[in-house]
């Protein structure tokens, strides 16, 4: 029974250090020292308490951000990419933006929703106007953060005055975006994320070449 062979440790491997490259070990040291601080100054009580608490967290988003990145591999398998990369390009002007700070208001759900879903607009094609128009726009207008928040804490006469006051910010964002003399280099890489293991079948069809 063969459980990996060489290509698919490979195409492991490589996985693995995409997932856990610099910035997670940055983190990690960051959290190791900061954890180091609260056991020496609050004593081991703290330290295991708030130790708890942040593991509990963690846990409580892996499913949702386990269930966000599946959706935004089955959006992105889904859409028309040609026809999605024509109404999200810059050639849309103004037009582009307001469906995109609409798209951002409609968006629900946290950081685990919202950014899978701008990682498939980036992968599509879109232009920074547009992935800066609808971020700003699910953090500033997000219909779900205005239900549960803004209304039952703040009341409607603020959530009212807090909306018109924010509603023309992505768009004002994506059109300072678009004039931002500065090279755009995302990470997303559609082919990549589309990448799968080799199967056995082109294994086998590799192994048997001379």
């Amino acid at each position: 029974m063969r459980i990996l062979n060489q290509e698919q440790r490979r195409w492991f491997k490589a996985l693995l250090a995409e997932g856990i490259g610099v910035s997670f070990w940055a983190f990690a040291g960051i959290a190791g020292i900061t954890g180091g601080l609260v056991y020496y100054f609050q004593g081991p009580d703290s330290f295991y308490s708030t130790g708890y608490d942040s593991l509990a967290s963690a846990l409580g988003m892996m499913p949702r951000v386990l269930a966000a990145l599946t959706m935004a591999g089955m959006i992105w398998v889904l859409l028309p990419r040609e026809a999605l990369s024509r109404f999200v390009g810059r050639s849309t002007g103004l037009v582009g933006l307001v469906f995109a700070t609409i798209a951002g208001v409609i968006t629900l759900g946290g950081p685990s929703s919202a950014f899978p879903l701008l990682a498939v607009l980036a992968a599509a094609g879109a232009d920074r106007g547009i992935l800066i128009a609808f971020i700003t726009s699910w953090a500033t207008l997000g219909l779900q953060r205005t239900i549960m928040w803004d209304l039952p804490l703040m009341g409607p006469e603020f959530t009212m005055v807090r909306i018109l006051a924010s509603l023309p910010l992505p768009i004002i964002a994506g059109l300072i975006a678009r004039r931002i003399p500065i090279e755009l280099t995302l990470k997303t890489d559609p082919d990549k994320a589309n990448r799968l293991p080799p199967d056995e079948d082109d294994l086998d069809h590799l192994e048997e070449r001379p």
